[in-house]
Formats: structure tokens, C-alpha cells, sequence
């Protein structure tokens, strides 16, 4: 299994699945004061991952050998164009409150800012939004190209990639979302954004992997 970086939270589910492994997400949640919702996107990419192994009816117990994994096995061969939903994109000239009320009308986490020419110029979370707010300035003149993460910092992910690779991606990078790009021109970092994929991808497919 190759070395990942886990956030605190994945950590300590870890944890909790070393010590008392094969548990079910229920009593996952509840050691962790944890709504099931809220956990499961977490269970979801460590478990496509390789680092958790999943059986209906059993529960989570840790993989000590991701190559033998179904999940893993299987989410390495589904590609990421087969479930990439669509961008959601601003102007890099649109303002920190025109970010804002995009990002809460579409009901995400992250918005893709892009230039004139609509390739990928930086990316929004909803952090990036709070801090903006948080700074005294007004919000309707503060342009979202001052706060995003811009080029060549981005991660990103192509199409022709796998699930299992953009879970990887999200736990190394402790981010919840990528933007799915075509590259355009790799000497000047222009790419093209064909969509997204999120947490919630993860999870869906791997609800789809178990059969539910």
C-alpha cells in the first residue's frame, strides 16, 4: 500500500478500526460524536484508498494488503470521466461576494475561478470565503483572484485518471474536491476544466461498489 498523509479526523479512524476492527460506521460515529453522514465520505476514500476493507453486514477492519482489496481493485479501474459532475466556474473578476453566493445557489464546497479564455486560473473553498470575510474588507470590492489558489498550485486531476487516484489525491492533499482538467498547455499550466470531483463522487461510487 503506498504511503498516504491522513487528516486528523482519518487518523483517528484509523485508530479506532486497529483497536476494535471489524466495527461498523454506526459505532464509528458515535466514538467519534459524529453524525453517519458526516463520517462517511472519510470511510468512503480510505476504504478506496486500500488503507479499509468493508463487508456488508461485518463492518470496517484495517487492509493490510491494499492489492487484495475489492474496493481498491475496482475503483482502480473506474475513471474519473465516468463520474466527474459538472464545474461550477466564476470570472477571475468577479468579487468575494459574487464567489459566495455561487458557491451557497449551487450548494458546494469549492468554486473554479477561470480567465478570460475559460481555462483554470485558481480555486475557491469555502475557507478561503471565510477568511475573506473575516478580514474587515468589503467583500462586494475584494476580487476572488486576491484570495484563491492559483496556478501551478492547483491540484488537479485528468478524466483518464482513476477514482482510486483522486481519492489518494484528496487524503494526501487533505482537500474535498478536484478540478477535472484537459491540459491545454503544460509549458504555461493552461488547462481546461471538463468538471469535478468531490467527496461525495467518492462516496457514491463506493456505495455503487458495494452494491447498495
Amino acid at each position: 500500500m503506498c504511503s498516504i498523509k491522513l487528516s486528523k479526523r482519518q487518523e483517528a479512524i484509523m485508530d479506532i478500526v486497529r483497536q476494535s476492527g471489524p466495527i461498523t460506521g454506526k459505532k464509528i460515529a458515535e466514538q467519534l460524536s459524529l453524525s453517519r453522514a458526516a463520517l462517511r465520505p472519510d470511510l468512503a476514500i480510505l476504504t478506496m484508498a486500500g488503507s479499509l476493507e468493508a463487508r456488508p453486514r461485518v463492518g470496517y477492519f484495517v487492509n493490510k494488503e491494499a492489492r487484495s482489496s475489492f474496493h481498491a481493485a475496482k475503483a482502480s479501474r473506474q475513471k474519473v470521466s465516468e463520474y466527474k459532475a459538472h464545474p461550477i466556474v466564476i470570472p477571475t473578476s468577479a468579487t468575494v461576494y459574487d464567489a459566495i453566493v455561487q458557491l451557497f445557489l449551487e450548494d458546494v464546497g469549492t468554486i473554479y475561478a477561470v480567465d478570460e479564455n475559460g481555462y483554470l486560473a485558481g480555486v475557491i473553498s469555502r475557507k478561503d470565503l471565510l477568511r475573506a470575510t473575516l478580514n474587515g474588507k468589503n467583500p462586494e470590492e475584494l476580487p476572488v483572484n486576491i484570495i484563491m489558489t492559483r496556478m501551478p498550485n492547483i491540484v488537479m486531476i485528468k478524466q483518464e485518471e482513476t477514482l482510486l487516484n483522486a481519492a489518494k489525491k484528496m487524503i494526501d492533499f487533505q482537500i474535498d474536491s478536484l478540478p477535472v482538467v484537459k491540459e491545454i498547455d503544460k509549458g504555461t499550466h493552461t488547462y481546461a476544466v471538463l468538471g469535478r470531483i468531490t467527496k461525495t463522487t467518492i462516496t457514491k461510487a463506493y456505495l455503487e461498489n458495494l452494491g447498495q
